[in-house]
């Protein structure tokens, strides 16, 4: 009984949903976001880029155990994501 997502807004009498275009389709191209390790306590966490400001650094605590990260970003010329380095902070 597959259909298309709006047959059961049909069905129930409901306005159909309409997502923009990028929405739910896996991640929008200027804030994407990627997995980085803490460089501390070695978790995996997610980090949301803003690929606009361009290369940068900044410091970002870990969601884990909240210590300090020196995240690098690299975007290339066409604005492409290049490079994400996390790095210790007391080094």
């Amino acid at each position: 009984m597959a259909g298309k997502p709006t047959d059961i807004d049909l069905k129930f009498g409901l306005e159909p949903v309409i997502e923009p275009e990028g929405v739910g389709s896996g991640g929008d191209e200027l804030e994407p976001f990627t997995n980085v390790a803490c460089p501390y306590c070695g978790e995996v966490i997610l980090l949301r880029l803003d690929l606009l400001a361009g290369s940068q650094i900044y410091v970002e605590d870990c969601q884990v155990c909240c210590q300090p990260i020196e995240v690098s970003v690299r975007v290339a010329e066409g604005g492409a994501l290049d490079a994400v380095v996390a790095e210790r902070m007391d080094r």
